[in-house]
């Protein structure tokens, strides 16, 4: 019995040591349990992940599923390359395509009104190209076309044709 009396006065003696590590005790296992809980919430969370991503009723499933997504996207890579190969072609064509142009028209002759003559230039990227001057009479129309090369013309040009020439080199 003077056993259990000794145990019983050292408790009594140590009561405040006893209090703080029951305290503590109670602490740690309250972290404990909120711990397990939120591991809870994140296995569920994983789990749910985890069924949206197997979505099959086997593995045969998802290896079908990703064999044909990397098939896609071969054929995505094999367009991509045929698209820059496009891209390209056009680009070489268009320089060689006509992209400015001047046009004036005036009156020719004094008699005849309503601007009925004109001058029309084509130009491409090299400005290369031509002047059409048709010139509108009454006895008829005379056409007349002058090579340019470099936007330089080796033949004289009219004022209305220079006109053309030098709105057709300022167009962007």
């Amino acid at each position: 019995m003077s056993y259990l009396t000794d145990i019983v006065n050292v408790i009594n003696n140590n009561m405040e040591y006893v209090l703080i590590g029951v305290a503590v005790a109670a602490l740690l296992f309250l972290i404990t349990f909120v711990v397990m809980i939120v591991n809870l919430v994140q296995i569920s969370k994983l789990k749910k992940k985890y069924q949206t991503f197997m979505g099959g009723a086997d593995a045969k499933t998802l290896e079908q599923t990703i064999a044909d997504h990397l098939n896609e996207i071969d054929g995505l890579i094999a367009s991509n390359q045929e698209n820059k190969q496009n891209i390209s072609q056009l680009t070489n064509q268009i320089k060689f395509a006509f992209q400015k142009v001047g046009l004036v028209k005036y009156d020719a002759f004094q008699e005849m009104g309503g601007k009925l003559s004109f001058s029309l230039c084509l130009l491409n990227e090299k400005e290369d190209g031509f002047i059409i001057n048709a010139m509108h009479s009454r006895e008829g129309c005379y056409t007349y076309i002058k090579e340019i090369i470099a936007g330089n013309c080796v033949i004289i040009l009219s004022d209305e044709e220079k006109e053309a020439l030098e709105m057709a080199k300022a167009y962007k």
